[in-house]
């Protein structure tokens, strides 16, 4: 770690107190600072109006369940976000295990509404550098296409990722969810983001949730998105989730339609191979 801080540290002891001694950078955005008082935090800085205030409120959101283990956040403005470091250990089935049951305690713990936003976070978030705006619903298959499938598909085809005739088998699958949704189930308290890097296996034999675009939602969204990239010991986590807390049977089945919000998301991003993912995930759905 560099024996001098610099703009990550000057932040961290601003929102902490505590003088800043050393600063290591992990990114553009992200970095390790030493506090006199011999913690390290974790600095980041927000990559627009509103981001920090969503991630710090949803940090505490999480973490007011009680159930998964989520870091502390020592201090946060419009710009910059100090929160706990995580001692890094090692995925084992212990710790997925674990780690299932308290991804279900978390979902269990519930939401106001489908689309509600963490007590003190703004309607207007993100989801990784994207926008993701929280409006509050009722019912999930009508939230789920009006604000998390339609808005980043019209913007794919806005931008040429996505054709206008291919377009039509997505809004197909937005116009028969109510048939394809499964049985209805209350909103959820999500990570909303839970893809295998936002979870940090720690040296105490936890995992850990960072980067949360939290809110409520269905709780396949969040199991989808965790399948999507892959997560060690995934079907162990999942056996000891469905144990905790059965899920709705034919759920398998159902996960490409729920990974359809976050296929979007990332072909707007990072462009056309994600489309075809999304637009595959749209076929089977409609198949199934």
């Amino acid at each position: 770690m560099s024996g001098r801080a610099g703009d990550f540290g000057t932040a961290a002891a601003r929102l902490t107190g505590r003088a800043a001694t050393a600063e290591r950078p992990l990114s553009g955005t992200l970095a390790e600072v030493a506090l006199d008082d011999g913690r390290v935090v974790m600095v980041k800085r927000g990559d627009g109006p509103g981001t920090v205030r969503a991630e710090a409120a949803g940090l505490r959101w999480l973490a007011g369940a009680g159930t998964v283990a989520v870091p502390r956040v020592h201090g946060e403005d419009e710009r910059w976000l100090v929160t706990e470091r995580v001692p890094a250990g090692r995925a084992d089935a212990g710790a997925a295990g674990r780690f299932g049951r308290e991804l279900a305690a978390l979902h269990t713990a519930g939401a106001p509404a489908f689309g509600a936003p963490p007590p003190g976070g703004p309607r207007d978030a993100t989801i990784g550098p994207a926008p993701m705006r929280n409006e509050p619903g009722d019912d999930w298959p009508r939230w789920y296409a009006e604000h998390r499938v339609l808005p980043y598909l019209r913007r794919a085809v806005d931008d040429g990722t996505v054709r206008p005739a291919e377009a039509v088998v997505v809004e197909r699958v937005c116009e028969r969810l109510p048939a394809l949704a499964g049985p209805p189930e209350p909103p959820a308290r999500l990570h909303g983001d839970l893809w295998s890097g936002n979870v940090l296996w720690g040296a105490d034999g936890r995992a850990w949730l960072i980067d949360p675009a939290a809110h409520g939602g269905h709780r396949e969204t969040d199991l989808a998105m965790l399948r999507l990239f892959g997560c060690p010991h995934l079907e162990r986590i999942l056996a000891a989730y469905d144990e905790a807390a059965p899920l709705a049977d034919g759920w398998r089945e159902r996960v490409g339609l729920h990974q359809l919000f976050p296929l979007l998301v990332h072909a707007v991003l990072f462009g056309r191979g994600y489309a075809e993912q999304a637009l595959a995930a749209a076929r089977a759905a409609l198949a199934g």
